[in-house]
């Protein structure tokens, strides 16, 4: 059998792999003995990650919606199709009645040519993906405080560190080999875990302490802690006055956080509040590791800040094994960002609206208009949609029609939509709803680079053919671009768009394949001698200074009342994955966890009459599922979890489409629910 070298096609841990084939299809995979994460290691999902590319349901052909139902085209048809389309409503409505959803599923040259796609091509700055639904809180308020949205360290730094504070992040579940490495510090070297989480999760059991915080209370907590260091000598004043500024005003807001206060708010226990501080303060080597827990609010960018506040604070930013680390959900969601797959900013997070950045990639891409006005954001594309000011959109690797809230809301805007393209693996949910379906190639079918959450572009290597009349993602945007008049995307191999990418974007400029192998490189990588960067704002912040910027515990905009007296939250499993159109197509996964559950407290399940297996119907204000009962003191009273990677029981009908002001996200982990024995 042949081997191939690549790179995991799941969360943001970036393990290495080999995929085993027998020259038609992938046989096996197996993990790299030497590979910098992974170490010769995978987590379950990872050592299955080739069943779903030999599936029966792949999409084979081209698919056109005539006279209500999706039928076989050709590619010359298809593209034609797109092309003539999306010109017809960009002259009649102009651009922004377009919109464009890149893929954190999709490599970096692919996610960079969608970008392209939309700016060059069509002319709109309508460009998202599903960092909006993750991460997008992270972006803004580590580039707000710091000035970079990414992981400040390296996953050799969980190696080194003395103290975890790991807040709103089930990590041996959504990141095994990041979760293995702080149980192993814990476990060998006595390293402190403090955790924070509605929930008890596996962490719990290795955790020196455990708050088992009331959901999105995030921002009063953190007050709480910084108040107590900032009470009992312990913030770093050196630190503080030569790396930072607005230290003063960040005093005045969270002396108004007392630990009594914070237990009332929070039901943080008083004395875990005051250990925890001192723990963190006090420790030299101490790493905040945080997920979609903390950003999945309305109040996500506040809750980011605090955080990047809470290191300032203590000194623990700018050194090996003391940071802030947002573990990215996605394979390639750090790398869609990079390269420019958001509204606001071209490749490098060089920003859309400043003139100089225009006038280098008009240069570039060899045309006289870019678009200033920033974009929407996946949210409001969607709104706009039901309105009927998006026209055509194209969504690539994304099932919005799962992972987006409040999903009866969500199906009335792609019914509403006039043209809609799909191009996946599958014929998902999301495409169920199109006019056009274009089948994509997958990860073990093309050649290309995923960045990893620790900033590592990796590459990612050709194992097989495409199945049947498959094309990698591509090649497919570069036909579109072509069929619609512009002739500045014809590469002969990804490699050639990696170059255009370090040519234009500073923070990848020397990133090239040949310098890639094995394990690849961490940027920011200026240039080609460059030996990229283990961890970031060394001697001085990307920003400069440090920024403080304090905030106010704000509640989370839908509690529990007596008409909808449960808290509701979402999540992932260890053996599923997002929507689950990968997972629910590998048997040994699916085969572990079939069906969709709600997990309960004993108390709850005493008072509703329910036993595990029993049968709910879970209900908000905007929808109703029927799910299994599980039983369990993971969640405390009044309080549930469901994950979200079930169709038949789609937990995104019931929550909530309010969003951060600033970053647009959805408030996924909280809602207001009832529940009835059925």
């Amino acid at each position: 059998m042949a081997r191939t070298l690549t790179t995991c096609i799941y969360c943001g841990c970036g393990c290495g792999l080999y995929l085993e084939s027998d020259g038609s299809r992938i046989i096996s995979t197996v993990p790299s003995r030497n590979h910098p994460v992974s170490r010769g290691s995978l987590c379950v999902k990872g050592w299955n990650s080739f069943e779903f590319i030999n599936s029966r349901e792949r999409l084979t052909e081209p698919l056109i919606r005539r006279n209500g139902k999706l039928v076989s085209a050709t590619w010359e048809q298809a593209v034609g199709l797109i092309a003539e389309k999306f010109l017809s409503y960009k002259n009649r409505y102009g651009s922004d009645s377009l919109a464009f959803l890149t893929s954190a599923k999709a490599t970096n040259e692919e996610n960079y040519l969608m970008m392209k796609l939309a700016r060059a091509v069509f002319g709109t700055n309508n460009i998202d993906h599903c960092a909006r639904l993750c991460h997008a809180s992270t972006v803004a308020g580590l580039a707000a405080t710091m000035g970079s949205g990414a992981m400040t360290n390296s996953v050799d730094d969980f190696d080194k560190a003395d103290c975890f504070l790991v807040t709103g992040s089930d990590t041996t579940g959504q990141h095994p080999l990041i979760g293995s490495r702080i149980i192993k510090s814990v476990l060998d070297r006595k390293a402190k875990l403090l955790l924070f989480d509605p929930r008890k999760i596996r962490l719990s059991k290795y955790a020196h302490l455990h708050a088992q915080i009331r959901g999105g209370t995030d921002a009063a907590w953190i007050n709480g802690l910084m108040h107590v260091i900032i009470r009992d000598g312990l913030a770093a004043d050196k630190y503080i006055s030569e790396r930072t500024e607005g230290y003063e005003d960040l005093a005045k807001v969270v002396k108004r956080y007392p630990p009594e206060y914070v237990e009332e708010v929070t039901g943080v226990p008083e004395s875990i509040l005051v250990e925890a501080a001192h723990i963190y303060a006090e420790t030299e080597k101490a790493m905040i590791v945080f997920a979609m827990g903390i950003t999945q609010h309305t109040t996500g960018v506040n809750n980011v800040k605090s955080l990047a506040n809470l290191a300032m604070l203590t000194a623990h930013a700018g050194f090996p094994a003391a940071g802030v680390n947002p573990l990215r959900g996605q394979n390639n969601v750090q790398g869609a960002c990079d390269v420019g797959g958001l509204p606001s900013v071209y490749s490098g997070y060089q920003k859309a609206g400043d003139p100089a950045v225009r006038s280098k990639f008009k240069k570039a891409w060899g045309v006289d208009f870019l678009p200033d006005k920033t974009g929407l954001t996946v949210t409001e594309i969607f709104a706009h949609a039901c309105m009927g000011n998006i026209k055509g959109i194209y969504i690539v690797g994304e099932n919005p029609a799962l992972s987006d809230p409040d999903l009866n809301h969500l199906k009335k805007c792609l019914k509403n939509t006039d043209f809609l393209v799909v191009q996946d693996l599958f014929l998902t949910e999301t495409a169920q709803y199109a006019d056009v379906v274009l089948p994509a190639s997958s990860f073990a079918e093309k050649d290309g680079t995923f960045t990893s959450t620790e900033r590592r572009v990796q590459r990612i290597r050709k194992a097989m053919e495409p199945a049947a009349s498959s094309v990698p993602d591509w090649k497919i945007v570069c036909s579109i671009a072509k069929a619609a008049g512009y002739n500045g995307m014809e590469y002969n191999d990804p490699s050639e768009i990696m170059d255009e990418i370090a040519s234009v974007t500073p923070i990848y400029g020397g990133i090239t394949y040949s310098r890639l192998d094995p394990f690849g490189l961490q940027w920011p990588c200026p240039d080609k001698e460059h030996p990229g960067t283990p961890y970031l704002h060394k001697g001085k912040f990307t920003r400069g200074k440090g920024l403080f910027l304090p905030v106010e515990y704000i509640p989370s905009v839908e509690q529990p009342d007596d008409d909808y007296p449960f808290l509701m939250t979402t999540g992932r499993t260890y053996w599923h994955f997002h929507t689950g159109t990968m997972t629910r197509r590998t048997s040994v996964l699916d085969r572990e966890i079939p069906e969709n559950f709600v997990e309960l407290n004993p108390e709850d399940a005493k008072t509703l009459d329910v036993k595990t297996g029993s049968m709910v119907c879970v209900t908000s204000r905007r929808g109703s599922i029927e799910v299994k009962a599980k039983v369990t003191d993971r969640v405390s009273a009044g309080s549930v979890f469901i994950p979200f990677h079930f169709k038949e029981s789609a937990a995104n009908l019931l929550t909530i489409r309010e969003v951060d002001p600033e970053a647009k996200i959805p408030e996924f982990k909280v809602c207001a629910v009832k529940i009835e024995k059925v």
